[in-house]
């Protein structure tokens, strides 16, 4: 059953968070994940606007998505990422 990774990120610094851009689509495909939404325009219907970007991923599984999360090409990625954005990142179980 597919899984999704939603992420919700403050970017802090854009110049120093182009390194994680660059680096974490190949962790994410390797993992064999794909973007579904990738810091779009976010339209909020409903409750407090939302002004993070927005990155969800889909994976073949739960499993599929902590194994992506836990590996060494996205940790190389997310060292890219510290003190250039904080986010909340969270697995989802499809449907």
């Amino acid at each position: 059953m597919a899984a999704y990774i939603i992420a919700r990120v403050n970017v802090t610094d854009p110049e120093k968070y182009k390194n994680y851009i660059a680096l974490s689509p190949a962790a994410i495909k390797a993992a064999g994940g794909r973007f579904l939404a990738r810091g779009g325009e976010v339209v909020n219907l409903e409750g407090p606007p939302e002004p993070n970007r927005v990155v969800i991923v889909e994976f073949d599984s739960v499993e599929a998505a902590k194994a992506f999360y836990a590996s060494d090409l996205y940790t190389a990625a997310r060292k890219e990422r510290e003190g250039a954005a904080q986010g909340q990142f969270i697995i989802v179980d499809g449907i």
